[in-house]
């Protein structure tokens, strides 16, 4: 084995679901060794038909503590590495770096009463495990969950929304969670359907919520289109929220792995 093999495990897809035409999430076997905080993402590699290795970060879907990883992606047009991605099947392998990797978690913030996460598409994976793990509930008094799309097929992972609310060890904090539904490209009863800054901007967001989006009480993770990431990071900053840095403890947390 070669000093770049040492870095990575082979991992075989165990299932597959897909969401929409373009959108699929998988299932794979997960090593023993492997470590994450809720929120991070893993470097996956897909090997091409000239035989080269093309990497991604993926932010996990799946619980710390769950005996599988998984993943939710879109298929990008002629993507060098979706491309490849979304033709695997059950069985084959894929590539995945032993060291997870990123800041979109909990302890960024060391106060605050009130978390909002805010995703667009795929971005929603990162608080999908973030909702799994009982430091989330055991912390702040309420968690709202915007989750941003283009049309209603693409609002997965209802089902397992409704499952983690159901769990034993989260039950007896469920009612603090509310969940935001934004669909900007067809009208859906229930969803909201303006931009997310938008819905900052003119306050809806926290009609809908019933919380106020406060730099004393709320801290913000942010995830998905990278023009949205950073639009709601300078709209928040209108509100004195500020990103939150290992030397400067702040309000807000984004990842950039695009």
């Amino acid at each position: 084995m070669n000093p770049k093999e040492e870095k990575f495990t082979v991992e075989t897809i165990t299932s597959i679901h897909q969401w929409t035409p373009n959108l699929f999430s998988f299932r794979c076997t997960r090593f023993d060794g492997f470590r994450f905080t809720a929120g991070q993402f893993a470097r996956l590699g897909v090997r091409t038909s000239k035989g080269n290795i093309v990497w991604r970060a993926y932010s996990m879907v799946s619980s710390p503590f769950d005996e599988f990883l998984e993943f939710y992606s879109i298929v990008v047009p002629d993507g060098e590495f979706t491309s490849q991605l979304s033709q695997l099947q059950v069985c084959d392998e894929i590539l995945i770096e032993k060291q997870a990797q990123g800041f979109l978690t909990l302890d960024r913030f060391v106060d605050g009463e009130n978390l909002w996460m805010l995703a667009t598409g795929t971005g929603v994976a990162p608080f999908l495990s973030i909702l799994q793990d009982f430091e989330v509930w055991e912390r702040f008094a309420t968690v709202v969950l915007v989750f941003s799309v283009r049309t209603e097929a693409e609002l997965a992972y209802q089902e397992l929304l409704r499952e983690i609310l159901s769990r034993e060890y989260i039950k007896p904090h469920a009612h603090k969670f509310k969940f935001i539904p934004v669909v900007t490209r067809e009208e859906v009863d229930g969803c909201l359907s303006q931009r997310i800054t938008k819905l900052i901007e003119n306050g809806e967001l926290e009609r809908k919520a019933g919380t106020p989006l406060s730099v004393e009480d709320s801290r913000v993770l942010i995830c998905g289109n990278p023009q949205m990431v950073d639009d709601s990071r300078k709209l928040l900053k209108t509100r004195d929220m500020q990103l939150s840095l290992t030397r400067r403890p702040g309000q807000v947390a984004v990842e950039n792995y695009w």
